[in-house]
């Protein structure tokens, strides 16, 4: 008697981070048996595509798009979706119906961890995730079940270059090539042609900005002064337009500066630090300087455009932010994290409830060991050693996430039910 051969998994990327990634992780999920399509909507997702009979263009109207999805899940015979970001219209009604079809949704984001990791979740992320309805005991529990330590992050990674290089081309062929998808429609407030003038003059004024930014952290480095931290995002960022209580990045601004103003010491000071990938499309400079001048901060409030946190961590106080990840590096060090948005580090035993007047006059400290034990149960779950950008961040990515995706666990149940494979110890490199 001869055994049926199994049916095989039919996944169907849409659109992924800038640059090779998805179409390198869809040529190990072919190798590995599985069955795979990409739908594309404008041609900087066929750019990056180097497999054309599997390749599908969407040309329509964001209109159609669901009823579109919808047909080609039955013709493809999809089982899985894999795709960037949950939050953008066309992901957001992707899931939608593959939920309601019993269809696995493969979710990659930034890593909540990042640099050195990036995230991989099944059915939403940040505000969607499965860790929003977790509890630290929880996690706690599940822990009991593994003995690893924890991995260390890699002396030297990072793909900041590898990433505004393949933003800004995605960018050039959306506008220089997108005649067959004159339909398409980006998610993002601005047209495709100011996305690609912002990427490209940020590659230009890097060494300008890398200048400035050593300048500025000089001054706090040396300013002998205490000091708090207030961790920018983009103002475009999904996890702040969907998870947080403000429309842009000045209503947070201008809360922040007005409590530090009524509660902290007259001798400590205020450093904003943008987002590494800021672009200058928010006026982040000229709003501080209003409002440092409405409250009379003269002197005492300071801007820091990009760069690494940890230099300014090491002396800082406090911290405040909406919700981003880089709260993670705040509470890995036991410093004071007051946060505004939906987070999925955003738990009791170590994110303050003080009033912000309060918790710049004396913020209580997290429980560390809580964090610990959490950051531990995100390293052993959904957060991956590795990058997307760049070719070895990649080659580190691949080696483990095509087995969690073809895996019947998510990577949260996989640790509950002991199922998780052993998490890779990344090499030091010195």
């Amino acid at each position: 008697m001869t055994l049926a051969a199994p049916t095989p998994r039919v996944f169907l990327f849409l659109q992924g981070p800038h640059g090779p990634f998805f179409h390198r992780l869809g040529t190990m999920l072919r190798r590995a048996g599985a069955v795979v399509w990409r739908v594309g909507f404008n041609a900087g997702d066929r750019a990056f595509w180097f497999h054309p009979r599997s390749y599908i263009p969407f040309r329509g109207t964001a209109a159609i798009w669901p009823e579109t999805f919808a047909q080609l899940v039955t013709e493809k015979g999809v089982t899985d979706i894999v795709l960037y970001g949950d939050v953008r219209p066309i992901h957001a009604q992707a899931v939608a119906e593959a939920e309601r079809r019993g269809i696995a949704v493969h979710v990659f984001e930034e890593g909540y961890m990042r640099p050195y990791w990036v995230t991989y979740e099944r059915g939403g992320s940040n505000g969607n995730s499965k860790l929003m309805e977790m509890s630290v005991p929880q996690m706690q529990a599940a822990l009991a079940l593994s003995d690893m330590e924890a991995p260390l992050p890699p002396g030297h990674w990072g793909d900041m270059r590898q990433h505004v290089f393949y933003g800004a081309l995605y960018h050039w062929f959306v506008m220089f090539r997108n005649g067959d998808y004159r339909n398409f429609q980006p998610h993002r407030a601005l047209t495709v042609a100011k996305e690609f003038q912002l990427y490209l003059k940020r590659l230009l004024l890097m060494p300008l900005h890398t200048l400035d930014r050593v300048q500025a952290t000089l001054r706090i480095r040396y300013g002998g002064f205490p000091y708090h931290l207030a961790l920018l995002q983009l103002e475009h960022d999904s996890s702040f337009q969907e998870h947080s209580p403000f429309g842009t990045m000045t209503d947070f601004l201008e809360l922040v500066i007005d409590g530090f103003a009524k509660g902290a010491p007259g001798h400590h000071h205020l450093v904003i630090k943008a987002h590494p990938l800021e672009d200058g499309r928010t006026p982040i400079r000229r709003t501080i300087r209003k409002l440092m001048k409405e409250h009379g901060l003269q002197g005492r409030v300071h801007f820091v455009r990009g760069g690494k946190l940890a230099q300014l961590l090491n002396d800082a106080r406090s911290a405040v932010t909406v919700n981003s990840t880089a709260g993670q590096q705040v509470l890995w060090r036991g410093i004071p994290l007051k946060v505004f948005g939906r987070a999925v580090f955003a738990k009791p035993e170590f994110v303050s409830d003080q009033p912000l007047p309060e918790f710049f006059a004396g913020a209580t400290r997290p429980d560390s060991r809580a964090y610990k034990d959490y950051r531990r149960y995100l390293l052993e779950t959904s957060q991956l050693p590795g990058g997307f950008y760049s070719a070895r961040g990649r080659r580190q990515l691949l080696r483990q996430v095509v087995d969690m995706m073809l895996s019947g666990d998510d990577p949260y149940d996989a640790l509950a039910s002991g199922t998780a494979a052993p998490r890779q110890q990344l090499r030091l490199v010195t």
